[in-house]
């Protein structure tokens, strides 16, 4: 059997440039990215003046935004709101919502801009009961599960990246040999 590269060329360009295409509309794009992640949460004992304990929480949010255009109203919903602080320093309001919910509204977000909201409050109060997402006038905020972890040297990073390319090239042209094989 032989395969008409004609034939395969005519109708597997204008679907891979279709791809291409939308693939590059998307990427140079100018749009806002929001991204968000937990940057900690801890729990600390206080000892008061009376020598009581008492327990205190806290948690941090940072909010970045990632894309090429500003972010426009963003809202970051609360069940319910603790003290909070945010870093650096912003304009923003709460708004109180109709369910007893709170919001904080960040009138912009301008490209490459990261912020850090940190809270402080105490039991029965915890992280996971304080957040109910993050939006703004173009979409959610997309949540990035994060871990801490070892940052290696850049020479290894390259070196990876070389045995990868090396190891794709040897596949590929194994791959490229025994289909010539099997077709001749």
């Amino acid at each position: 059997m032989t395969v008409d590269w004609h034939l395969v060329a005519q109708i597997g360009v204008p679907v891979a440039t279709l791809f291409l295409g939308a693939w590059v509309r998307r990427w140079f794009e100018k749009r806002p990215a929001l991204t968000s992640y937990f940057g900690h949460v801890s729990a600390f004992k206080y000892a008061r003046e009376d020598g009581k304990k008492v327990d205190i929480y806290t948690h941090s949010v940072v909010l970045r935004n990632a894309g090429r255009k500003s972010a426009s109203n963003v809202r970051i919903r609360h069940t319910v709101l603790p003290s909070f602080q945010i870093v650096p320093p912003v304009d923003h309001r709460v708004i109180d919502l109709a369910d007893n919910a709170k919001e904080i509204l960040i009138p912009t977000m301008v490209p490459g801009e990261q912020l850090t909201i940190s809270y402080l409050y105490f039991p029965p109060l915890t992280y996971a009961n304080v957040n109910a997402g993050i939006k703004s006038d173009e979409g959610f905020a997309t949540q990035l599960p994060v871990l801490l972890q070892r940052q290696y040297p850049k020479s290894l990073g390259v070196l990876t990246v070389a045995a990868v390319l090396v190891g794709v090239g040897t596949i590929l042209y194994a791959a490229i040999s025994a289909i010539r094989h099997l077709l001749s």
